[in-house]
This record gives structure tokens, C-alpha cells and sequence, in this order.
């Protein structure tokens, strides 16, 4: 069983980055931007909006401020603002999917915060302060073995392994730097190959060539990438072909 969840709403304006219409007619799970490091109230609501119709589940795409860098930019910003960032982007999401006929069901950090997250104890418990002050008990989506994940259990939070077919794994199982070669798999079959592993065998073949142990009950599918929607429907009848089944972790 496996939880496929993209990241959602990424857009800003009159610019617009992902397919969220197709996109929600293939995942079970949306990551929709809060307005920190892409999205605005129109894209939010309407993604909430396009969820409640599908039965997909609404989670919150917490970040960094970071508009202008697209969440993906290392900052420095003191726990207690975090934390209350963090609480600020719930609640704004929260609005437009109860409007929906729908809720916010799970947090999910972004980029920068996201990678910052899995060693950083400090920021780490910023971000399940944060989780916390918004209300109710939220499960939390982060790396297999994250420093976030370990606070969010002892804090009484569903803490969800999540796992990605198309970003490159070190050895130690946290995921390639972007800059770095190879850290994004661009072709569709490994990228399909990949996904039918990780949630069969909970293993997938890291950037060294070392098969490592990545058990996740959630697999993203990015859908900034060329192709994406075309991509996360190949990668969802696969599953369902090969007996996995494809359900939301809430």
C-alpha cells in the first residue's frame, strides 16, 4: 500500500507552474503551497477546491519566506518565527479547504526547510511548535529517519515516512543536493522502475550504485518536471498493475 502525494499550487499570479487539474486526477495526496515559497489565495483555494471534488486528501506545503528563491534557498530564521510561520500557513490553508468542503489533513516542509529539517534539531522543532499552534494533532511527511519525524512522534504527531522516485539518494539515505549531477532522475522508465521498488521492496539504488533501504508510506511525484502528469499516471498503473495498492496514509 502506498500514498502518492505531489506538490501542488505552485504558482504565483499570472505565472503558473504545475497541472494541478491532472495532477488531482492521479495522486491521492496534494502538497499545496501556502504562499511562502509559491501560491496565492485564488491558486489555494482553487486547488482545495479541485481536491474536495476528487477525494484527495489536502495537506500544507509549509517553507521558508522565500518567494523570490522558490523555497529552495538556505535562511536563517529564529525558532520562535518559524513556528509561527509555520502555524500561519496551516491557518491560511485551513480557510480555503474547509470553504471546500474538505480540511487540512497532513503538513508536508518544503525544499530548503524540508532538507534542514532531516539533521537540525532546533529548526526541526520550530517546524512541530509550528504544526502544533495551528491546532488538532496533524501527521507530518518527512525523510525516513529525520530528526522531524523522531520529534514528531515524541510530540504525539503521525510522523509519515515519504520516499521520491525521481530525486538521487546518498548512501546514508537522504537525498542529493540539487547542484549536484545526477540529483534529479529525469528518465521516465527508472523514474517508474524506481517507484515500483521503493514500494515493493522499501529499497531503491542510490546515486553510488548501492542498493539502500528507503521505507516510505508516501511517494512523491514532483510536478514542476517536463511530462509530469503523463509521468504520475505511468507510475500509478504500474503500481496497480504489479498488486500495490494506491491509497492516502489519512
Amino acid at each position: 500500500m502506498i500514498d502518492l502525494n505531489a506538490d501542488l499550487g505552485e504558482g504565483f499570479g499570472r505565472w503558473h507552474l504545475t497541472d494541478d487539474e491532472q495532477l488531482l486526477s492521479v495522486v491521492t495526496s496534494a502538497n499545496v503551497a501556502c504562499g511562502f515559497h509559491a501560491g496565492d489565495p485564488v491558486t489555494m483555494r482553487r486547488v482545495c477546491e479541485l481536491a474536495a471534488e476528487r477525494g484527495v486528501r489536502v495537506g500544507a506545503q509549509v517553507s521558508y519566506r522565500d518567494l523570490a528563491g522558490f523555497g529552495r534557498r538556505a535562511m536563517e530564521v529564529p525558532s520562535a518565527e518559524l513556528a509561527a510561520e509555520v502555524a500561519y500557513q496551516i491557518g491560511a490553508l485551513e480557510v480555503f479547504a474547509r470553504a471546500a468542503g474538505t480540511r487540512v489533513s497532513y503538513v508536508k516542509p518544503h525544499g530548503a526547510l524540508y532538507n534542514r529539517i532531516v539533521h537540525d534539531p532546533e529548526q526541526a522543532a520550530a517546524v512541530i511548535e509550528g504544526v502544533l499552534l495551528a491546532g488538532g494533532s496533524l501527521p507530518v511527511l518527512g525523510l525516513p529517519g529525520s530528526v522531524v519525524l523522531d520529534l514528531a512522534a515524541k510530540a504525539g504527531l503521525p510522523a509519515v515516512p515519504e520516499a521520491f522516485a525521481d530525486r538521487a539518494y546518498t548512501d546514508e539515505g537522504t537525498l542529493v543536493p540539487r547542484g549536484r549531477d545526477g540529483a534529479v532522475v529525469t528518465d521516465p522508465e527508472a523514474v517508474v522502475e524506481r517507484s515500483l521498488s521503493l514500494a515493493r521492496s522499501g529499497t531503491v539504488v542510490a546515486l553510488s550504485g548501492a542498493r539502500i533501504e528507503v521505507r516510505a508510506r508516501s511517494l512523491c511525484l514532483h510536478g514542476d518536471t517536463p511530462g509530469a502528469v503523463e509521468l504520475a499516471r505511468r507510475v500509478r498503473e504500474r503500481l496497480l498493475e504489479s498488486g500495490v495498492q494506491v491509497e492516502a496514509f489519512v
